[in-house]
């Protein structure tokens, strides 16, 4: 099976470095629940589980996939993958954060890998392993300009007896996890969808900070949520994303003016990018 995959991944990128690309992007004012589709990005087959992403500038993203260790540069102006940049074994990964000129990219079982000069010959890579573990599953990250550091948010279970998801900060300065959350985010939560409530699991997928609010964008793509926390970690709102439209939202990214960028993992075909504005007064 791995070879397989290895097979794959090579036909693909040999396929999107040949010039051809019939990638484009739509215009779109579909509505998906609380969000509104606003321009949608269909991404090479290469990017079919794309778990992570980070604005590099105003046409360019860093997106990551699931399986390879490679960082995939994606223009939004050309539709095409730019560069894909290897740094590490195959492997669960699952977010990347762009910090100046180094590229951070999270695995599934808390370690970090520092890929400086990321976009040069000069690449270097550094890996850091943390407290955190494949049993914790960690999914989000982001950088947090603000303080320096980067936040993990965890998917799975915290210790036993624990009631709350944790996400960590790990401080750029020191290259150091702190021992406990930042903030929490209770388990359980009650959903109200039109006449309805349902309690749901909250499983963090992806987090990203508003550049003007602060305000913390976590994805939940298993529940096919949003939830939005202000910069003290309480809780402001939980947002439904459309399951057809938002099939896995694994990624989530934040340009200099605040407009808000969600990838989703695809079940056929590539994955896309998606920009969104909330509907909400």
């Amino acid at each position: 099976m791995k070879i397989l995959s290895k097979i794959v991944f090579l036909i693909s990128v040999i396929f999107l470095f040949s010039g051809f690309s019939i990638y484009r992007s739509l215009e779109t004012k579909s509505q998906s629940s609380d969000f509104r589709i606003l321009k949608r990005w269909d991404l090479p087959v290469i990017l079919k589980e794309v778990s992570g992403i980070s604005i590099i500038d105003s046409t360019k993203f860093a997106c990551i996939q699931d399986e390879a260790g490679s960082i995939f540069i994606y223009d939004i102006e050309t539709f095409k993958i730019e560069k894909a940049i290897p740094f590490a074994a195959a492997g669960d990964y699952e977010d990347v954060a762009i910090v100046n000129d180094v590229a951070w990219v999270l695995r599934s079982d808390g370690k970090l890998f520092e890929v400086s000069s990321y976009d040069t010959k000069a690449i270097a890579v550094k890996e850091y392993t943390t407290s955190l573990t494949a049993r914790q599953n960690v999914e989000g990250m982001c950088y947090d300009k603000t303080n320096n550091r980067l936040l993990l948010a965890i998917k799975d279970g915290e210790t036993a007896g624990k009631n709350y998801k944790g996400i960590y900060s790990f401080d750029l300065a020191t290259k150091t996890l702190g021992a406990e959350p930042v903030f929490k985010i209770d388990i359980h939560q009650n959903i109200k969808s039109g006449n309805k409530n349902r309690i749901v699991e909250i499983m963090p997928s992806g987090i990203a900070i508003h550049p003007q609010t602060k305000e913390m964008y976590i994805t939940d793509a298993r529940n096919s949520l949003l939830l939005i926390l202000d910069a003290s970690g309480t809780f402001k709102s939980i947002n439904d994303l459309d399951g057809k439209e938002f099939h896995q939202a694994e990624g989530i990214s934040f340009d200099d003016n605040g407009g808000l960028f969600i990838s989703n993992e695809a079940s056929k075909g590539g994955g896309n990018i998606l920009k969104v504005e909330s509907v909400k007064q």
